[in-house]
């Protein structure tokens, strides 16, 4: 499959709120929610749409206000039949590319404790485990793993002198 990351907009509530209900099942978002997230001056939201139909295949999202040196990646969520193609790695670095722009030094995210996949993902990504939180994800009373990553500093070269 090949998809088309572009900003996700309130227009995208629909869609997203499909695959939010399916993911996440007890932990999903409302709608309300999702849609204050869409709108904020302080986030910022990708889908990746599929070239082929125009249908969407994942989201992401970003809490980083400009000039804050820290970031959070609210939320990430694929489709099934789009797993293990690299999407969620795609959607993720173009968050901390984001958060990088708006002056974050590091970006936070919490993750299920029983979802080994995506921290084996974030582990890969370069986060590391700094702590826990006991039953965060309610009503299922499953920890969180939160987890951390530096982002470096970029770094120019002269090529060919």
């Amino acid at each position: 499959m090949t998809w088309q990351l572009r900003r996700a907009t309130v227009a995208d509530l629909d869609a997203i709120m499909v695959l939010e209900s399916g993911i996440f099942g007890t932990d999903a978002w409302s709608a309300a929610t999702m849609r204050a997230e869409l709108a904020s001056d302080h986030t910022w939201y990708l889908v990746a749409e599929r070239l082929s139909d125009d249908g969407i295949d994942g989201y992401a999202g970003l809490s980083a206000p400009r000039g804050a040196r820290e970031g959070d990646i609210q939320t990430i969520a694929v489709a099934e039949p789009a797993r293990r193609q690299g999407l969620g790695r795609t959607l993720i670095q173009a968050l901390i590319a984001e958060a990088r722009k708006r002056g974050a030094g590091h970006v936070f995210l919490e993750v299920r404790a029983d979802n080994g996949g995506a921290q084996h993902l974030y582990e890969t990504l370069g986060f590391v485990a700094i702590a826990e939180r006991i039953g965060y994800y309610q009503p299922d009373n499953v920890d969180a793993i939160v987890m951390k990553y530096d982002i470096p500093e970029p770094v120019t070269r002269v090529v060919g002198s």
